[in-house]
């Protein structure tokens, strides 16, 4: 794009820099202005405004055993016993860090250190780096048949609070690009954590609502080759879920019904810890149980009626999901004069067909308020710029992967609050450049390639405009 005059020069100099995008020659085209910098940003998980007296002290609860570090055995009772003998971290809040407790995948890996904590002796994968994303490992097929599950990075063999037990870790050669994650094992695709800011207005929207703002603008979305449908098939249209017929809404599939659910797969999956959702163990080689029983998190019931607050009877999940479901959205930065140029953009591509700017909670009710509806959590806006359905994505993010039926192409529209603030992009981490992130989301079989292609019509401004309001975020 050519400067026509020196004031247009100045005008765009001084908002990329805002932006912080610090050289002359970004002026040419659009570029990442890289993770925000805001005063309104939290250094802090924040609990939803106007919880009550037992609401935030269940929310501070869940907090406390998000941060909690689990270990194979020697904690007290109820305290944390029951790491692995499989896993991928030993902390919920070790993935969900960024930009705090709840968010994404830090800048700083975690888990270079959960790999030989306690003594370990396991080896990094290829796809682990000191500046990478922190990700867990699917396996499109296992012995020739399709699998689909996580395979966990590393095995408690070695540390000083596993005994005898002696267990390898999975093989995932051969090696690829580490950064990105391409090019290796082409059995293997990744995942990385999904922000959980705002998830209990995500879970207390209406059903309703979201198959209304399914059925809305159709002609639009029809003209775009925007589709889109809940994950699992009930009339052949919606993500629901296959036991109840409800929309699923969380996780990177929107295989996920609730906040407890999710808590639940993740103490399982992603730490070994085995729970009354998920009550059988992921591996049960003798002598890796840490010697607890199954499930090793329960309910704790109180022995007398005096020593036991009401929080301390939870199960970790439930108090997991208590944190998630009552942990604040993000607050976007400051408007600008570019980031509201951007907003329109957002809308004029066509962005918001699927990443629906908000929605409305109905009556919820959080841990604490069970015989009134929350008022932090009823009939709020909930500005999450997702239409929580599954949207065909194309070769270019395929993962190989069906979960309910969102098929090897189908991707929740990832809801983009909090985006300014991430550090890494897409459903494997393989870029931190959002510019390239929106740009992959074209290929052969998606629904967004028009969009993109409305995107790539745009001038050098433009574009800018749209990238910085995406990063006000």
């Amino acid at each position: 794009m050519k400067i026509r005059h020196v004031a247009h020069w100045v005008s765009r100099f001084s908002v990329l820099l805002a932006a912080g995008a610090y050289t002359i020659t970004a002026l040419a085209q659009a570029v990442d202005p890289g993770v925000r910098r805001s005063a309104t940003d939290n250094t802090t998980p924040q609990p939803l405004t106007g919880l009550g007296p037992d609401e935030l002290a269940f929310f501070q609860d869940g907090l406390t055993r998000f941060n909690a570090v689990e270990v194979v055995s020697g904690a007290k009772a109820n305290e944390g016993n029951g790491l692995g003998p499989r896993f991928n971290s030993n902390q919920c809040a070790s993935c969900h860090s960024q930009p705090n407790i709840g968010g994404s995948s830090p800048p700083a890996n975690p888990l270079l250190a959960v790999a030989t904590a306690a003594g370990a002796n396991n080896t990094l994968p290829w796809f682990i780096t000191a500046h990478g994303p922190a990700r867990e490992a699917r396996f499109i097929k296992s012995n020739g048949a399709y699998d689909g599950g996580v395979h966990n990075l590393f095995v408690v063999t070695g540390r000083s609070d596993a005994g005898s037990c002696n267990i390898s870790q999975a093989d995932f050669g051969p090696a690829g690009d580490p950064v990105t994650g391409r090019g290796g094992n082409p059995n293997i695709v990744f995942r990385i954590p999904t922000p959980i800011f705002g998830a209990g207005l995500i879970e207390a929207i209406p059903d309703s609502a979201i198959l209304a703002n399914m059925a809305a603008n159709s002609a639009q979305k029809s003209q775009s080759g925007v589709k889109g449908h809940a994950n699992s098939v009930l009339g052949g249209n919606t993500n629901l879920s296959a036991n109840d017929g409800t929309v699923t809404r969380f996780g990177w599939k929107a295989q996920n019904k609730s906040l407890l659910m999710f808590a639940g797969e993740a103490y399982n999956v992603e730490m070994g810890i085995s729970n009354q959702l998920f009550p059988q163990e992921r591996d049960e080689t003798p002598g890796c149980d840490g010697g607890f029983p199954t499930p090793n998190d329960t309910d704790n019931f109180p022995q007398s009626a005096s020593t036991q607050t009401a929080t301390a009877v939870l199960s970790d999940i439930e108090a997991f999901a208590d944190f998630m479901r009552m942990l604040a959205p993000p607050t976007p930065a400051p408007a600008t004069a570019s980031t509201q140029r951007g907003l329109a953009q957002f809308a004029a591509v066509g962005c918001a067909l699927c990443h629906t700017p908000s929605f409305t909670t109905g009556s919820a009710i959080a841990t604490g308020a069970s015989f009134s509806p929350s008022e932090a959590m009823s009939d709020k806006a909930a500005h999450l710029y997702s239409d929580l359905l599954v949207h065909h994505m194309g070769q270019g993010l395929a993962d190989g992967i069906s979960q309910g039926a969102a098929g090897p192409d189908e991707f929740r529209t990832a809801p983009l609050w909090g985006l300014g603030q991430r550090v890494y992009f897409l459903h494997d981490g393989r870029t931190n450049d959002l510019l390239a992130a929106i740009q992959a989301h074209s290929s052969s079989g998606s629904e967004a390639t028009v969009v993109i292609q409305q995107f790539n019509n745009l001038n050098a401004g433009q574009q800018q405009d749209l990238l910085n309001f995406l990063r006000s975020l």
